[in-house]
């Protein structure tokens, strides 16, 4: 996938887009830590320590993604 980013939006010099993406769809339940690891193309391991700059919590909320992330471990 190819996102084209205009010239008029003004994002930090060093900005991880596709872990800012794998954070929030994480942080939204839409993906595992697994899953999201994967999108932002990191361990699982430095997946969960880079949810923090996001804002995003490591814990999940839900039991069945608890359940879903132990099973994808």
């Amino acid at each position: 996938m190819t996102l084209t980013i205009p010239n008029t939006i003004s994002l930090p010099p060093v900005f991880d887009l596709p872990g800012y993406i794998a954070a929030k769809l994480y942080a939204d339940s839409m993906l595992t830590a697994g899953q999201a690891a994967e999108l932002a193309q990191l361990s699982k391991r430095a997946f969960i320590e880079m949810l923090g700059r996001y804002g995003v919590s490591a814990f999940v909320e839900k039991k069945e993604d608890l359940l879903e992330d132990i099973r994808n471990a």
